[in-house]
């Protein structure tokens, strides 16, 4: 018998729950679809929100050949063998056929290179699917081929959406006495994720002869009893990730520690803890230790050639230095400032003495002029305007509290002048 995530699968999309800002009215892959045309694109998004589902949909809503291959299993000869085959059934004008790539971030460079030409030429349209940054995993030249979109979590109102589906379309769920009385832990447990809610609510209905009553005192005794069923490693991944951070963050090497042995016999990959670690590194140790980014990037790059279990080793010793490094969140702050600026003022012009100058044309309009060479002062320094006019006094960067930062400033303020 299939699992009622499996049952309840939506085959379009006025069945699919969630995803509103990408398949909402007027929303862009909605158009796309209903234009009859895609390109190539990746959908970003954590485990059970809907992407695989939505690729078989666009698939069925487009009537075209749909190949599907798992990253896990398939090798580079698979994706040629796949290729071969979409070309064959390609019919002029029409939609090329689609090839959707599950868990693509674990494809190694060269698989990825062999999708190139065929997404490029057209004799395939790709649709990836990935748990993690592509920006990370994916390489460049595919990237630059391909959309990226981002789903995110189930809010509660879509999960007890779903959950009322369940328990009124199933067929076998409809022949099932169910009485839901609460919902608040039973959407805990989901954690937004709409596959982890239907197996949750499996467990609950196959773990009762008779009448299934749901309410929060149900839900935590039976996923006590059994905590492999709403999680496929028995740890709540995102949690446990959660809880490794702040620990990092708050300078607590033992919890830290800790929560890495629980990711580790979770069976998390070395490479996702490893790439948390550069992410801490760089947002909350930031300029107060910069040593501490290159530690952690050392790290990620040893755990590449290593791999388990001596990959633990470098990992622990480097989540043990961001963990007792001092913080600051200056330079993630300053950046984010910035965003918000050019968010809100626009294409500022830049200063005329900043501008590039390649031309005779540039240089008569006054490109470059006027440009001062620090290198040509003492301190290889001199002051001169680097913002645009409207923000020539704007700060974006305070320093943090810290030896490091205080020091920078320190010299800031005596080459600028600035109280």
């Amino acid at each position: 018998m299939k699992p009622l995530a499996e049952r309840l699968r939506p085959v379009s999309l006025e069945e699919y729950i969630g995803q509103n800002h990408l398949v909402g009215e007027g929303c862009v892959l909605r158009n796309m679809i209903e234009s009859g045309h895609i390109s190539s694109f990746i959908l970003w998004g954590p485990p059970g929100v809907g992407k695989t589902t939505l690729a078989k949909i666009i698939a069925k809503k487009l009537d075209t050949p749909f190949y599907t291959l798992s990253a896990v299993t398939a090798g580079v000869k698979d994706v040629r063998e796949v290729i071969e085959s979409a070309s064959k059934s390609t019919f002029f004008g029409g939609q090329s056929p689609i090839l959707f790539i599950d868990e693509i971030h674990r494809f190694s460079k060269s698989q990825q290179d062999s999708l190139l030409s065929a997404v490029e030429t057209g004799k395939i349209t790709l649709i990836g699917a990935t748990t993690e940054n592509p920006s990370f995993e994916i390489i460049r030249p595919l990237l630059s081929r391909c959309q990226v979109y981002v789903l995110n979590y189930l809010n509660d109102e879509e999960l007890l959406e779903l959950l009322q589906r369940a328990v009124s379309t199933d067929e076998l769920l409809k022949e099932r006495d169910i009485r839901i009385e609460e919902t608040q832990d039973l959407l805990r447990y989901s954690g937004g994720d709409a596959r982890k809610l239907l197996n949750i609510l499996d467990l609950l209905v196959s773990s009762e002869m008779g009448e299934v009553v749901i309410n929060n005192e149900i839900v935590n005794k039976r996923l006590q009893q059994n905590p492999l069923a709403y999680d496929k490693d028995g740890e709540m991944h995102y949690d446990i990730i959660s809880a490794f951070i702040k620990s990092m963050r708050g300078g607590d090497p033992d919890a830290t520690i800790y929560w890495m042995a629980r990711m580790i016999e979770g069976g998390e990959s070395p490479e996702f803890i490893a790439r948390r670690m550069v992410i801490c590194a760089a947002e909350d140790v930031g300029l107060a230790n910069p040593n501490a980014l290159l530690i952690a990037n050392a790290a990620f790059d040893t755990v590449h050639k290593v791999g388990w279990p001596e990959a633990r080793i470098p990992l622990a010793e480097a989540a043990i230095y961001i963990a007792n490094s001092p913080k600051s969140n200056s330079a993630y702050c300053a950046i984010d400032a910035a965003l918000a600026e050019v968010k809100k003022s626009g294409n500022l012009p830049v200063p005329l003495h900043l501008r590039n100058a390649p031309t005779e044309l540039m240089r008569d309009l006054g490109y470059g002029e006027h440009y001062i060479y620090p290198h040509d002062y003492p301190n290889n320094f001199k002051k001169q305007q680097y913002l645009p006019d409207q923000l020539k006094d704007v700060r974006f960067w305070h320093y943090g509290r810290n030896r490091q930062e205080e020091q920078q400033y320190e010299r800031w303020k005596f080459l600028w002048e600035r109280e």
